[in-house]
This record gives C-alpha cells, sequence and structure tokens, in this order.
C-alpha cells in the first residue's frame, strides 16, 4: 500500500494545487462531437482549453499565444493516441479500500483510485445511514468542496429513500420515507438555500417515487436544484412518469434494483426511455447488467445513457472481504455480494473498463462510448455549460471547455495520462 500512499498524496496535491498550461498535437480525437486524426489541444493556467484543431502552423501560433515554448514540457507529442475529455462519473461509493463515506481521508484515497483511472469528476456517492450519519457525510463533501477541490463535483445520496423490496445492498434498517423535515435536514447539512436560489453540495438523489411522500420529496429536492433520480423502486409506469414530471431527472442504475420491462406491466423503464428529459445511468460491467442487455439498453435512448460504475470500496483491489456501510461484502472473482444474503453489493468497475469494454466487447462506436461516459453525464447536472460548480463547461475536447484530458492507448483503451482542468494527475 505504499505506492499507492504515495500516489494518493501526488493526486490530492496536484488537485489542490494551480494548473498549468497544457498543449498536445498528433492526437486522434474522440468526443461526442466525433472523431478526427491530427488534433491539438492547448490550455492556459486558467485550466481551461483556448484552442483546438488539425493544422499544425495554427498550432504553433496557438502555444505561443498561451506563452507555451516549443521545447516547453508541457508540449506534448500524443503519436497517434487517443484524446477524449475527462471521464465523469456520477454514480460512485469508493475504490482502494475506502468509500466516499470515509471521512476526508477516505475521500482522498477513493478519489485517486478513479483519477489515475482518467475519472476526473465525480458525483460522491454515499449510501443509506442512519440519517445523522448522512447528514455528516453530506458536510463532509461540502467541505471537501469549499476546500477547492475541482474533481468533486458534489454528492449523490443513493438512499435513504428506497423502496424495501428493491433495497438491494441497503440496510433495511435505515430507510425512511421521504416527509418534509427530513429533506429539509439534508438540504440544510448542504449548504442549500432555497430563499437565496443558493445549492448546495447534493447534486443527486435516488428516490422510490411510490414511497407515500416520494413525488412531494421529488418536487421539494428539485425545488432546491438538486437532480431526484427515480430508482431502487417497485414503481409502475405511470408513478414512475410521475416521478419525472415532478422534477425527476435520472433514472439511477437502469435495470438495476428495479421492475423490469413486461409488456402488459411496463414499470419505470419505458417511463425513462420515452422522456428526453431524462438521463439513465447504465452499469456496463457485464455482471450487473449482462452483455445483451447492456447493447439494448444503451439504444434505448440515444445521447441520454450515461455509463455510471456503482464502484464500491473494493474497486481496483484484490478479492476478499469488505464493507458497504456496516454490511459485510465478500468480492469473488471481482464482483461484490452480501454476505448475508448474496445480494450485489455494489461494482469493482471503473469508467476505463466500461468505456474499454463498450468499444472493444461490444462494438459500440468510440464516439458514443466516449460520450457515455463523459458529455452525456454532465449535461445531466447542466455541466456542459459555464456553470457555479466547474466554472468552464465540461465534456467535450473544445475552446473555452475545462481542460480534463485523458490520453489514451488506441488498441487497450487503458488510460495513460490525465488532466483535471490542467492538473496533471497521471
Amino acid at each position: 500500500m505504499a505506492d499507492r500512499q504515495e500516489i494518493v498524496s501526488r493526486v490530492t496535491k496536484a488537485l489542490k494545487g494551480e494548473p498549468s498550461p497544457v498543449a498536445i498535437h498528433n492526437a486522434r480525437k474522440v468526443d461526442a462531437r466525433g472523431e478526427q486524426s491530427g488534433y491539438w489541444i492547448v490550455s492556459d493556467a486558467n485550466g481551461v482549453i483556448t484552442a483546438a484543431g488539425t493544422d499544425e502552423q495554427a498550432f504553433a501560433k496557438a502555444c505561443a499565444a498561451a506563452g507555451i515554448a516549443s521545447d516547453s514540457e508541457a508540449v506534448l507529442d500524443a503519436a497517434g493516441r487517443i484524446l477524449v475529455p475527462g471521464y465523469v462519473d456520477i454514480h460512485a461509493h469508493g475504490a482502494w479500500e475506502k468509500s466516499f463515506d470515509d471521512g476526508p481521508d477516505g475521500i482522498d484515497v477513493a478519489r485517486a483510485g478513479h483519477a489515475v483511472h482518467g475519472t476526473t469528476r465525480q458525483v460522491l456517492s454515499l449510501i443509506t445511514n442512519p440519517l445523522d450519519v448522512i447528514c455528516r457525510n453530506i458536510r463532509t463533501v461540502r467541505d471537501k468542496m469549499a476546500s477547492g477541490r475541482p474533481d468533486i463535483l458534489g454528492c449523490h445520496l443513493e438512499g435513504p429513500f428506497l423502496a424495501l423490496a428493491r433495497k438491494g445492498a441497503h440496510d433495511p434498517n435505515c430507510l425512511k420515507d421521504p416527509v418534509p423535515e427530513i429533506v429539509d435536514e439534508m438540504l440544510e447539512a448542504s449548504d442549500a438555500d432555497v430563499a437565496h436560489d443558493k445549492r448546495g453540495c447534493i447534486r443527486q438523489i435516488t428516490i422510490a417515487p411510490e414511497l407515500p411522500h416520494g413525488l412531494s420529496a421529488i418536487s421539494q429536492f428539485a425545488d432546491a436544484g438538486v437532480v431526484p433520480a427515480v430508482g431502487h423502486c417497485d414503481a409502475d409506469y405511470e408513478t414512475a412518469k410521475a416521478g419525472f414530471n415532478a422534477g425527476a431527472g435520472i433514472m439511477t442504475h437502469m435495470f438495476n434494483a428495479m421492475n423490469g420491462l413486461h409488456h402488459r406491466n411496463p414499470g419505470p423503464i419505458p417511463a425513462a426511455v420515452e422522456d428526453p428529459r431524462v438521463t439513465i445511468e447504465l452499469i456496463n460491467d457485464g455482471f450487473h447488467v449482462q452483455n445483451p442487455m447492456v447493447k439494448l439498453g444503451f439504444g434505448f435512448a440515444p445521447h441520454r445513457i450515461a455509463f455510471v460504475t456503482d464502484a464500491m470500496a473494493a474497486t481496483d483491489c484484490p478479492d476478499g472481504a469488505y464493507k458497504l456501510g456496516a454490511l459485510d461484502v465478500n468480492v469473488i472473482d471481482g464482483h461484490a455480494r452480501l454476505v448475508s444474503n448474496g445480494a450485489i453489493a455494489g461494482s469493482t468497475l471503473l469508467l476505463e473498463v466500461a468505456v474499454s469494454r463498450a468499444v472493444n466487447e461490444l462494438g459500440i462506436s468510440p464516439v458514443a462510448a466516449v460520450e457515455a461516459a463523459t458529455l452525456t453525464p454532465a449535461k445531466a447536472f447542466g455541466f456542459d455549460k459555464p456553470n457555479e460548480v466547474t466554472g468552464a463547461p465540461i465534456g467535450l475536447l473544445a475552446p473555452g471547455f475545462a481542460a480534463d484530458l485523458n490520453l489514451i492507448d488506441p488498441v487497450s483503451w487503458k488510460v495513460e495520462r490525465v488532466w483535471c482542468a490542467g492538473r496533471n494527475i497521471k
């Protein structure tokens, strides 16, 4: 673990530090707008892309304008490697034996574990816990963001407002109905101020809309600038549709922890698929969702599928015994299950692997696969436009966007170099 401790220290220091200009040329650009060979980008000292294109003379001029000398270490020849925007994971719980519920140091470790694999921005998912613990963990994320970390987009509360029948690996003793008083307590912990149009650090919350106060809570969170998500539910089609009309903008990991498709009982999935306002999460690990259903699901809603990992503390770690909140988990062959009942307990997936397997195993186009890990999740929260959280928009390799960059092996799709807002983290 000594090597990992050094990596955590280095990555954390880089993310807390200042950005530097970056210039990359001779790359194969892949983003949601398409593929281009011979591509280059230049970013400035603010961590924002200032110029991009394919003309090498224009590249030299852009470097000079950014104050980058032609022989500087800031100039990198990609030698034909793939250049994509940094990956954005809006649903993950941890990595490297730590979860995002484990306090400030746990966040540093788990974020480093994802960052070195190309996930430059992350919404930190918090597991179901007693309410006071959830609020404490919300405040920890809030404080981390306030410290100037550009990589932390906020938190996602996966619980406690889940259907008992679809709880998955969540502690049934902590599940609750989302009455207004509890919602207020969570929003206060996040530093939201509805009266003054101030969004707190809660980005997303998963709610089963069929709960007694499910629909009213969706509206209450949406009014506070949170994006509610329909999931861990047993909702029928009409109730799920009502949830989206009440303000839910995401479906939490489609197919998992919800009633499935049925020709006489459609359930929540068609309600999400037919609604152009909804971003649909999908865990592309071949285990949570097997390959035929990944391909089917990916085709349901073009440009609205967001790859997520639902990654737990065992991510990028050996098989063995781990914890998910207070619950014991066994990881065998990379698959996590609760010791108590064998329920799937999160994944050990990385977005790097999700994109790679989409391209190399499932035959999904590189442009579509990259879009699902970059622009689509960014759009779910309006981060594809200038905003108060990321500043510059994220999700594309274009002037005006943040210098979130992954340089990738063109065969394996393994991430070799990583920058977050101009900060070199690998």
